[in-house]
């Protein structure tokens, strides 16, 4: 959802931006379990993008930011295993 949001001047209405969503998911086959419940947390997951910022919303079309990148980025990384053993051993 975020990549598609995420291209230059797109917008969608919400039904078109899942119909994007589904087919790249069904083309991965990662579309499993019920098609009503994925266009629910789809939606679900839109609402939240456009609370924090990162998506707006003019009448029923939705609209990418540039906020919108850091959702794109993977958050920080899990501790290294000696930054875990060094804070191990400190708790001793």
């Amino acid at each position: 959802m975020v990549a598609a949001l995420s291209k230059k001047g797109a917008s969608f209405e919400f039904k078109q931006l899942f119909d994007v969503v589904h087919e790249r998911l069904r083309a991965r086959n990662a579309a499993s379990g019920g098609e009503e419940m994925l266009r629910l947390r789809a939606y679900e997951k839109l609402q939240n993008l456009v609370s924090r910022g990162m998506v707006k919303k003019t009448g029923k079309k939705y609209r990418g930011l540039a906020s919108l990148a850091k959702a794109l980025t993977p958050p920080d990384a899990a501790p290294t295993a000696p930054a875990a053993a060094a804070a191990a051993a400190t708790a001793k």
